[in-house]
């Protein structure tokens, strides 16, 4: 078996990811154990159990109590639709963010008031300390947790409003243009930056990752004639979501 130059453990964790892409280490299959995997590549202890964590880390497998490190079940990535899209006849701000609307979408939330940390302040453009409605979203899809989201307003905008609490009121659950537009306030940008990170173990708990999964994370902002009115945290299990932008052509 011919190898590059990496260090011992990486090689011998690349050999096995390999095996695990091509099949040759179906899911649900029994990683090799630690002196199999010694004999066989010829390493110490110390390296087959490195090469083990790297693919743990991965995702690649996972520990079974009493019973071993088996080969994890990957299901073939599904796509997230963001900016530009609008089913007909759906509002929602899942629906939205949803290619297909014949999907079975649910979400849970709660909203409080807080005051803006100093990231949200920059983000909205208001003074740390500044009031804001913070609102956490779990969404479903069919029932399997697939995103969740924190949202920022400034009460500044929407305190003493009907739109003050964006699952509540007459507007409630529609999306932020269409809630922002009822207080007469025009939301004409929105930008979106993607960027990817390991999960915190309370996103990846309430998303059903393990520890180690990387996450996407969209870092979204809503703005009416350059003021920012809405920022938010879309988190995204990487590993079964894609992010996929339906943009108009001008």
């Amino acid at each position: 078996m011919t190898f590059g130059e990496q260090p011992a453990y990486l090689r011998v964790a690349g050999d096995l990811r390999q095996k695990i892409v091509d099949g040759l280490l179906p899911p649900h299959t029994r990683l090799p154990s630690q002196a199999r995997i010694r004999e066989e590549y010829g390493v110490s202890d110390t390296v087959a159990l490195e090469a083990r964590k790297v693919l743990m880390a991965e995702g690649l497998v996972e520990g079974r109590s009493g019973s071993g490190t088996y080969v994890r079940e990957r299901p073939a990535p599904r796509s997230i639709a963001r900016s530009g899209y609008r089913p007909a006849g759906g509002a929602t701000p899942f629906r939205q963010e949803q290619a297909d609307a014949s999907g079975r979408g649910t979400w849970e939330s709660s909203s409080e008031q807080t005051e803006a940390s100093g990231a949200i302040a920059e983000r909205l453009g208001i003074r740390l300390g500044d009031r804001v409605m913070c609102t956490k979203y779990l969404f479903r899809d069919n029932g399997e947790p697939m995103m969740l989201s924190t949202s920022w307003e400034p009460l500044a905008v929407t305190g003493r409003t009907p739109v003050m609490l964006p699952e509540e009121g007459p507007l409630g659950g529609m999306g932020v243009v269409e809630r922002m537009a009822a207080i007469d306030v025009v939301v004409d940008n929105v930008t979106e930056e993607v960027g990817a990170r390991p999960g915190l173990a309370e996103e990846l708990l309430a998303l059903g990752g393990v520890p180690g999964h990387v996450v996407l994370v969209v870092q979204r902002t809503f703005y009416a004639s350059g003021r920012p009115v809405e920022t938010a945290d879309v988190v995204i299990p990487a590993d079964r979501y894609r992010v996929a932008y339906h943009l108009p052509v001008k």
